[in-house]
């Protein structure tokens, strides 16, 4: 059976992307479309020694995803590393300064925004269902490493608050797919200052089949909460691309659902990973980050803690706090340098990252 949604061109899906078996077909015309207006509006372009673009690509479920990337012009990239954003954020905006300074140092960056997210399709701020997110971010991510000219390259993931959750289901679903992994923050407990009741939360849930996008989780306003520079919340505000209302219900309910999740299959995380966390972060939990360090069965793992610091490290801090300028990953084992003052690099020793 097939089905013509517009007109142009169609593109038949595999049956494995198909729900029951049933194949369907999906007009590609209009993502061609968008991608031309992108390349007329010049959003692509180049800052330094980077280039950047950005493109729309379709899902097994027909919607429309934003994804970007920053790559090294003069050179060929080191590695690829994967950004996954935040909840109610995006790639292209909140993420670019750190996209930018690791593509200066050599590295291949891609991100995409989620479904609801950013530029993406969907309602704003509304997810179905996190497993489908994570099919999307692998189907796309697989894709740019299975590239002709990416193969034999390392692939690395970068994910903050709910990106760290992404990040760790990504290396859940391939567990040896993944060169290793940087959390920020990660969402493996939404911290108790932001958590409803559990009375609360067991009314929301059965609330969910009958009004999953209604706005009525009562929370903290997470921008407040998780940023700490004043003109860095008020770039979120004005950015048309961040969700800023209260928490929808289907959505509150599979970011708990995940991290409730995480929290109890920590120890099978055994990828290579840092795990950075501030330890006056009010949105996830330290505590659950201290765990995964501890009894994650990765060789390779790596913590850092970070005092009077909030939950946005990457975003939300002075920039000379967390001022990144090289991931060195190789032999799955990575460190994280900064720029001595001379031309050559100096080895750091492991309780050095960061400092």
């Amino acid at each position: 059976m097939t089905f013509q949604v517009g007109k142009g061109k169609c593109l038949r899906l595999p049956l494995r992307h198909t729900k029951k078996g049933i194949a369907k077909t999906i007009d590609q015309k209009a993502v061609m479309k968008d991608n031309d207006l992108i390349s007329n509006l010049n959003m692509a372009g180049e800052t330094g020694n980077v280039r950047y673009d950005e493109e729309l690509v379709l899902n097994s479920r027909g919607m429309k995803l934003f994804t970007c990337k920053w790559i090294p012009m003069n050179q060929e990239p080191k590695a690829l590393i994967f950004i996954c954003h935040g909840y109610a954020m995006e790639c292209s905006v909140t993420m670019n300064s750190t996209a930018i300074r690791l593509a200066k140092a050599g590295f291949a960056v891609y991100g995409m925004d989620y479904e609801g997210h950013g530029k993406s399709a969907g309602l704003q701020g509304y997810v179905e269902n996190m497993d489908l997110v994570i099919n999307d971010c692998s189907s796309h991510f697989t894709s740019i490493c299975e590239k002709q000219e990416n193969k034999g390259r390392m692939r690395y993931l970068l994910g903050e608050s709910l990106g760290g959750a992404v990040a760790l289901l990504l290396h859940r679903k391939k567990p040896d797919f993944w060169d290793g992994a940087v959390l920020v923050a990660p969402m493996c407990k939404i911290a108790d200052d932001v958590k409803p009741p559990q009375m609360v939360i067991t009314i929301l849930r059965n609330l969910c089949s009958v009004i999953p996008t209604w706005k009525i989780i009562p929370t903290k306003d997470i921008v407040d909460v998780a940023f700490k520079l004043p003109e860095v919340r008020q770039q979120i505000r004005e950015n048309p691309h961040c969700y800023k209302g209260t928490p929808r219900l289907n959505t509150g309910h599979e970011l708990l659902r995940i991290s409730l999740d995480l929290e109890q299959r920590l120890e099978e995380v055994s990828l290579p990973f840092l795990v950075l966390h501030g330890e006056e972060d009010k949105v996830t939990d330290k505590s659950v980050s201290e765990k995964l360090f501890s009894v994650a069965s990765s060789s390779d793992k790596t913590i850092k803690l970070y005092p009077e610091m909030w939950h946005g490290l990457l975003y939300g801090e002075p920039v000379l706090a967390l001022r990144v300028s090289q991931i060195s990953l190789q032999h799955h084992q990575f460190t994280v340098r900064k720029i001595a003052n001379s031309e050559k690099w100096k080895k750091p020793k492991q309780e050095d990252f960061f400092n």
